[in-house]
């Protein structure tokens, strides 16, 4: 028998903030992130911008000696796992260790550690012990379970930008069936270092616009690339009545994921929107819903040519004339990509504005590209009351994925 599923704790490392209400309060007030970077020396990179994290405190949430074990993207999934485990009042003296699980999952894991050690190599250095470790994408997941002693499943899924989204759904698909009472659930992503931003500069990714208000402008006639942007976002997932038990409090309830494959192309979206189409399809069916009930549409919206419209065809597949009548916006133009860490933090997103009744202006679009033709929430935000909240991430590889949260009801 499945069983409910809501969602009772959430944290977030940002580059609007280090905790979820800075983040909300800066998606409110339409406050870009983007910046000069700093964590490198761009003089001989043509990208000068991303979204960072600012003044982030590892030790507020691991010993020194701890962090020094971790990448950066391990620390920003540990410390958001620490804010969503510290907002939903679990207590793990009380809970049967084996029925608490951690996806938490980060695209790429760690290209710093790649740069410092790979010198070493080839120089024929004595590289450091913990170089494996410490890079591989699935520790995320085993820190945090490390930190709280969470013995259920525990795993990693790598699918470049919808990792965190997947990560999200396969949890709550844990804990629906049974495998499971609680997941720590959500992505992560630090790759703002040279080889990161070279790499994805030499797909002809990223923009080069070096307006930090506008460079990231998804679904703008003039968008040409997205902004890489860092952090996490991760949330407590929770069997309804196994929550209800122990007086948690319930922001919303996850209800719906679809998942589906483009089988096109390693960097572009399907070009008819069928394959990111049918996942939006699956997902509402799952929540026994109609298009015409989603009131709100977070956007993967990565303010690339192709994403933002093939991702517009396929809000049309899914959706039809009601398409037209949805509104969407790009939590990207705030903060950037955070890659496999955007999946969490925009179904944060949407969870606040279901509480707020709330759709964030998407900030520095100004004019629809062609095709784009959808209610993309321009120029000013608005306020809506929303039942039904749905999220879309897309990652390379053609990899689908859709969430779908429901404002919560006994």
């Amino acid at each position: 028998m499945a069983r409910r599923v809501v969602i009772t704790g959430m944290g977030a490392i940002t580059p609007l903030g280090n905790d979820v209400e800075s983040f909300w309060a800066g998606l409110k007030k339409g406050k870009t992130a983007v910046a000069p970077i700093t964590k490198f020396d761009t003089t001989d990179c043509k990208i000068k911008l991303a979204a960072e994290v600012k003044d982030f405190d590892v030790t507020k949430y691991m010993d020194f000696k701890t962090a020094k074990r971790m990448e950066g993207f391990s620390q920003y999934a540990v410390a958001a796992a620490t804010g969503a485990y510290e907002d939903s009042g679990l207590d793990m003296s009380k809970e049967d260790p084996y029925r608490v699980g951690v996806i938490v999952s980060s695209g790429i894991g760690s290209m710093q550690a790649h740069e410092r050690e790979q010198v070493k190599v080839h120089e024929g250095k004595k590289i450091a012990p913990l170089y494996i470790p410490m890079m591989i994408a699935n520790m995320a997941s085993a820190n945090i379970a490390i930190k709280y002693g969470m013995k259920g499943k525990n795993t990693c899924i790598v699918t470049a930008c919808a990792t965190g989204a997947h990560s999200i759904g396969d949890a709550f698909k844990s804990i629906k069936y049974d495998e499971a009472d609680v997941m720590v659930a959500g992505g992560c992503e630090a790759s703002i270092c040279l080889s990161g931003v070279q790499g994805f500069n030499a797909l002809t990714a990223l923009s080069t616009n070096p307006d930090p208000e506008t460079a990231s402008r998804p679904f703008d006639k003039d968008r040409d690339g997205f902004v890489i942007g860092e952090g996490s976002g991760v949330v407590i997932l929770e069997e309804y009545e196994h929550a209800k038990a122990r007086g948690a409090k319930i922001y919303a309830e996850l209800v719906g994921y679809g998942a589906t494959c483009d089988a096109y192309h390693i960097t572009s979206p399907a070009e008819d929107g069928s394959g990111a189409g049918t996942a939006m399809i699956i997902a509402m069916k799952e929540a026994g819903i109609q298009p015409s009930d989603v009131d709100y549409i977070n956007a993967h919206g990565t303010s690339t040519h192709h994403n933002d419209l093939f991702e517009t065809r396929a809000i049309k597949y899914a959706f039809g004339e009601d398409a037209y009548k949805v509104a969407i916006n790009s939590t990207k133009s705030m903060i950037g990509h955070l890659l496999g860490g955007a999946g969490g933090v925009e179904l944060i997103t949407c969870v606040k504005a279901i509480q707020d009744g709330f759709v964030h202006v998407t900030a520095g679009s100004k004019e629809k590209g062609e095709e784009c033709n959808l209610d993309y929430t321009f120029f000013e935000p608005k306020n809506l009351d929303i039942r039904y909240a749905m999220t879309n991430n897309l990652g390379f590889g053609g990899h689908n994925a859709t969430l779908i949260v429901k404002k919560f009801e006994e």
